[in-house]
């Protein structure tokens, strides 16, 4: 049995950040009933990723809507609010991620919501909170990136800001919001009461600095500044921190005595005596490193650095990711079905409980595919 077995969580939330909790949530047991606008369904079905489509959904809304079922309603249209209400009387979480002032339009605030089912959890994602100057802008991953600082952080000093290379201001959010649900349901056994659980993508992208942050909050204010040596890794550890080019592909190095590596690579760097110049000529001890590193294959340097307990890796591609024994030895993918019979290859849950690799072969649903099912459910 898994942990969120019996739970019934309605979602009204669109593109990334809160079908990603949906996504986790369906992995550990619960039943996720996504609520869609008939015919369309959610905005999300039409974002692709590389014009990738799937039963005339994007590849994007397939890699994190598994495992889902499929309401359409018309929140507009008071006998399909009515319905959604008699469905939010049997649930035991709602989420959405509606902009400030939406669901007040509809009446599904959190104070009418409670007036529904009292005991519900009732979470919500936006941008940028709910006051402010930000909160009706729109809540989009590249540009949470840019207003929080999280651009300065990658690539090298030189190539101005740069943003990550993933939605990841809406991914971390969404682990944000499980974590605020899973302890809400804690909480509601303790006080039979609903809870209000709310994230922002802002407030998210920024515990995800709290290094650099915190660094920056009892520096002085001085700003964390890039290397400009390629493979640069991380604005606040000296060398040899990064990425390495060799004879045949690329090599990454982890902290280290920078004293021992340079003398298992043969190169001298009695200069740099101080432990505290490792940091502050990082760029010029990284250059040095790299035209030996330059010399040799791969796998010779990894043979030498790893038989020494030095912490190095090859640097891997998708297709050579691919090929890796580790990849079917830990069941790293799975492959999902829709109601077509059409198949998916995805990532799987990271979670494992009590040894089980948490799968589901139920791929994504179409629009309002589960109507007829959940209304013999809940609605009769």
């Amino acid at each position: 049995m898994r942990p969120l077995e019996g739970l019934v969580v309605l979602e009204f939330c669109q593109f990334l950040a809160g079908p990603s909790a949906g996504l986790k949530l369906a992995d550990l047991g619960a039943r996720v009933i996504k609520i869609e606008r008939p015919v369309k369904g959610e905005a999300c079905r039409q974002l692709s990723i590389k014009d990738l489509f799937i039963d005339d959904s994007s590849l994007l809304f397939h890699t994190i809507n598994r495992n889902k079922e499929s309401f359409a309603a018309d929140l507009k249209n008071p006998e399909d609010l009515a319905l959604v209400k008699k469905l939010i009387v049997k649930a035991d979480i709602m989420t959405h991620n509606f902009r400030p002032g939406v669901m007040d339009k509809i009446g599904l605030t959190f104070a009418k919501a409670l007036e529904i089912n009292h005991k519900l959890i009732y979470g919500t994602i936006t941008g940028y909170g709910e006051k402010g100057p930000w909160a009706k802008k729109p809540g989009q991953d590249l540009l949470v990136q840019s207003l929080s600082g999280l651009t300065w952080m990658s690539g090298r000093k030189s190539q101005g800001p740069v943003p990550f290379g993933l939605a990841v201001a809406d991914l971390m959010c969404g682990n944000h919001f499980v974590q605020g649900i899973l302890a809400a349901l804690l909480k509601r056994v303790k006080t039979k009461k609903g809870v209000l659980v709310e994230v922002s993508l802002l407030e998210s992208i920024l515990d995800v600095q709290f290094e650099a942050l915190t660094a920056f909050s009892n520096d002085g204010g001085q700003l964390p500044e890039r290397g400009d040596v390629k493979g640069s890794a991380h604005a606040f550890l000296s060398a040899p921190y990064g990425i390495y080019q060799t004879q045949d592909g690329y090599i990454s190095l982890a902290m280290g005595d920078l004293y021992y590596i340079g003398e298992l690579l043969d190169v001298a760097l009695n200069k740099y005596a101080d432990k505290h110049q490792w940091f502050v000529y990082r760029d010029e001890i990284r250059i040095l490193l790299s035209e030996k590193i330059q010399t040799k294959a791969t796998d010779y340097w990894l043979h030498l650095l790893e038989s020494k307990g030095v912490w190095c890796g090859k640097v891997l591609n998708y297709n050579e990711l691919d090929q890796q024994t580790f990849m079917t030895d830990l069941q790293l993918k799975q492959t999902v079905k829709n109601a077509a019979g059409e198949t998916l290859v995805t990532t799987r849950s990271p979670i494992q409980l009590d040894c089980e690799i948490l799968l589901h072969s139920k791929a994504a649903p179409q629009v309002g595919e589960d109507n007829q099912k959940i209304q013999e459910q809940f609605l009769n």
